[in-house]
């Protein structure tokens, strides 16, 4: 399995440049998508995807905080401080996609967890993160060239 890249949605790059979005102090989160989302390049607000994962089984709906850290110049690499992470109890979770957003805002972007693409199916006792340092091919690297 390997994971996507992360795609920017259309309205990204303007949000980015208006100043919309600051990406090293507004709280962000990562929520966990399924097959059944309208996650696409023209979504908008996190309040108009469809599809997350229900809450219950290690996932809680609206997903979990993380704290994003910028590096590089040219090309810069946009990074979690804490990888967030779920731990599946009971039935499990099973997920398409994740999506970045603006805690109670806009969306960033997405990406697939596997990009053949397939569900990720996470039994009770196992994790699921989102690792986004680059140093693994099932990384998910948020790079804005």
């Amino acid at each position: 399995m390997a994971a996507g890249p992360w795609t920017l949605v259309e309205s990204a790059r303007t949000n980015l440049l208006n100043g919309t979005f600051d990406i090293d102090s507004d709280d962000w989160k990562i929520a966990l998508l399924t097959s059944s989302s309208n996650i696409s390049t023209s979504s908008t607000t996190f309040a108009g995807v469809t599809g997350e994962v229900s809450s219950g089984n290690g996932y809680t709906s609206g997903g979990e905080s993380v704290t994003l850290v910028l590096s590089g110049t040219t090309t810069v690499k946009v990074t979690f401080d804490e990888n967030p992470t779920w731990t599946a109890t009971d039935s499990g979770i099973t997920a398409r996609y994740a999506v970045l957003y603006e805690d109670g805002g806009n969306v960033l972007c997405y990406c697939l967890l596997d990009s053949t693409p397939a569900d990720v199916v996470v039994t009770a006792g196992n994790t699921l993160t989102i690792d986004a340092d680059g140093s693994s091919a099932n990384d998910y690297v948020l790079q804005l060239s």
